[in-house]
C-alpha cells in the first residue's frame, strides 16, 4: 500500500479485515484506516459554508489594513516627514507684521503760564523681514530630519513584514490545532470502540478486568487530550481574529505540498541579503546617522550665525505738533556665542555618548540578524527532512497497526498491544501535521529574517490552499 502525499486524500488505506472478534472492533479499525488525519476533511467540511471561508491572503489583507503596529509606524513616518519643512523653515525668510492704535491723554506744563491738557490719537504700523545667511545648526537640523525619515520608513517596512510573518504563523497554527483536534476525536472514537469490545469480551468470559481497566485508562487520557485540543483550537482562532480584527470563518487548508528547501541552498547569500535588506537593520543604521547628526548639531552651537534684517515703520499721531513718521532700514546681524553656562559642552558630551550607544546597538543587531538568518536557514532545511520523515512514520505506524490488528485476530497479540499501536499511530499523525505546517512557516521565517518577505510570498502560500468553493 502506497503512502499518498496529497493532503486531500487519506494518508494510507488497507483492506478491511474479516470480522473475527466483533462488529464493534471491525468498525473501529475501519475508522482509523479510512478516516486518518487529513487536511482535506476540514476543507470538505468548510466548503459547506463557502461564504464563511477565509484563506491566508484574505487574513493577511485584513491584518495589514487593521494592524495598530503598522498604523503607529505610518503615523510616526508622517510626523517625521512633516519635520523636514519644519527644519527647513529656519533657513527661509521670516516676515512679521505689527500694528497698534490707541487714544492718549496728556497734561503738559512748562510751555506757558497755563497747563495744557489734551487728548490725541496714535497709530503705529511696521513690518520686519529676517533672512538667515549662515546658520550651522539649522543645516544640521535639516540633515537630522532626513535621517529620521529614513529610520521611520525602515520601521514601517519592518512592521509590514512582521504582520505578514505573524499572519502566516497564526493562520497555520489554527490549521495545526484543528488537525490535532481531528486526530484526538478519531482517537477517542476508536478507543471507545475498543473499550466496548473489552467489556463485551469480559461479559462472555473471554476477557479480564485488567484489560478493561487499561482500555478505560487510555480512553480517559484520550478524552482529556481531546478537551485540550479543542481549547487549543479556540485559542488559536482567537489569536488570528485578534491579528485580523475580523470574525473569521472556516479556514482553507493545504491541498498538496512539495517540501521546499532554501533557494539558494547556501546560508551565505541569505546572510548577505539580511545585512542589506533587513528593515530592522536599516532602521538601526538610520538611527546611528541621527545620532551622528545630533553630535554635529550640538557642536555647531558654538558657531556664529549671520542674518540679514529689514524693517519698515509708519507712526502717526504725536502730541505737539501732529506728525507722521515713515522709516525703513536694514541691518546685517552677527551673533557669536561666547559662554552659555557650560550647556554647549555638556550637550556635545551627551550627543557623543548617545552616538556611541547607537553604534554599539547597531553592531549587536548585526550579530543578531546573522544568527537569526542562520537559524531560519537551518530550520527550513530541517523542516524538509522532518516532513519527509513524518510521512514515512505515518505509513510505518499504519503498517504496524494493521499487523497488530491481524495478530489480535489470531490471538498472537493482546488488546494492550492494539491500544499501544493505536496510540502510536495517532502520535505519528500529530507529528506529521506539525512537520507539515512547520515547513510552510519556515519558508516565511527565512524570508523575513533576510528582509525580503513580501505580499507576493503570502500569495504564493495561498495558492497551496484548497480553493474549492
Amino acid at each position: 500500500m502506497a503512502f499518498v502525499q496529497q493532503q486531500t486524500r487519506c494518508l494510507a488505506s488497507f483492506p478491511v479485515p474479516p470480522v473475527r472478534r466483533s462488529r464493534v472492533l471491525y468498525v473501529a479499525l475501519w475508522i482509523i484506516c479510512c478516516l486518518p488525519c487529513s487536511t482535506a476533511l476540514s476543507g470538505a467540511a468548510q466548503s459547506l459554508q463557502p461564504d464563511l471561508q477565509t484563506d491566508l491572503q484574505t487574513a493577511y489583507q485584513q491584518a495589514a489594513a487593521s494592524s495598530p503596529m503598522v498604523a503607529q509606524a505610518r503615523a510616526a513616518l508622517d510626523a517625521d516627514l512633516a519635520g523636514r519643512p519644519l527644519a527647513r523653515a529656519a533657513l527661509l525668510p521670516h516676515l512679521n507684521g505689527f500694528a497698534s492704535g490707541g487714544m492718549n491723554t496728556a497734561y503738559v506744563t512748562g510751555f506757558g503760564p497755563q497747563a495744557i491738557s489734551t487728548g490725541y490719537h496714535s497709530d503705529v504700523f511696521s513690518a520686519s523681514l529676517t533672512e538667515s545667511i549662515f546658520n550651522g545648526q539649522a543645516l544640521s537640523a535639516l540633515k537630522l530630519s532626513d535621517s529620521r525619515i529614513q529610520a521611520s520608513a525602515a520601521a514601517l517596512a519592518y512592521a509590514q513584514q512582521l504582520v505578514a510573518l505573524e499572519t502566516a504563523q497564526t493562520y497555520f497554527s489554527v490549521l495545526q490545532a484543528q488537525a490535532n483536534e481531528r486526530v484526538a476525536r478519531q482517537q477517542v472514537d476508536l478507543l471507545q470502540s475498543i473499550q466496548n469490545q473489552t467489556k463485551a469480551s469480559l461479559d462472555v468470559g473471554a476477557g479480564d478486568i485488567i484489560t478493561v481497566q487499561e482500555a478505560q485508562a487510555q480512553l480517559d487520557a484520550a478524552k482529556a487530550d481531546l478537551i485540550g485540543a479543542t481549547n487549543a483550537v479556540a485559542i488559536a482562532r482567537d489569536q488570528l481574529e485578534r491579528l485580523t480584527h475580523h470574525a473569521e470563518g472556516a479556514l482553507r487548508d493545504v491541498t498538496s505540498l512539495q517540501a521546499m528547501a532554501p533557494q539558494p541552498d547556501a546560508v551565505a547569500p541569505w546572510i548577505d541579503s539580511a545585512l542589506k535588506n533587513q528593515p530592522l537593520l536599516k532602521q538601526a543604521q538610520a538611527t546611528l546617522k541621527v545620532s551622528d547628526e545630533q553630535v554635529q548639531f550640538a557642536r555647531r552651537a558654538r558657531w556664529p550665525t549671520l542674518s540679514l534684517s529689514g524693517v519698515g515703520q509708519h507712526a502717526a499721531g504725536t502730541l505737539l505738533p501732529p506728525l507722521a513718521i515713515n522709516q525703513a532700514g536694514a541691518s546685517l546681524n552677527l551673533s557669536i556665542p561666547i559662554y552659555e553656562g557650560g550647556g554647549t559642552r555638556a550637550g556635545i558630551h551627551q550627543a557623543e555618548a548617545l552616538s556611541r550607544a547607537s553604534q554599539a546597538s547597531l553592531a549587536n543587531l548585526q550579530d543578531q540578524v546573522r544568527l537569526d538568518t542562520q537559524t531560519a536557514f537551518l530550520a527550513l532545511q530541517n523542516s524538509v527532512a522532518q516532513y519527509q520523515a513524518t510521512q514515512q512514520s505515518v505509513a510505518s505506524a499504519k503498517v504496524s497497526l494493521e499487523g497488530t490488528r491481524k495478530g489480535y485476530e489470531i490471538g498472537s497479540r493482546s488488546i494492550i498491544d492494539l491500544l499501544t499501536a493505536t496510540t502510536s499511530y495517532a502520535a505519528a499523525q500529530r507529528n506529521y501535521y506539525l512537520a507539515l505546517y512547520t515547513q510552510l512557516v519556515a519558508r516565511t521565517q527565512l524570508k523575513a529574517a533576510a528582509g525580503v518577505l513580501t505580499p507576493l510570498d503570502i500569495q504564493a502560500l495561498n495558492t497551496l490552499l484548497d480553493s474549492t468553493p
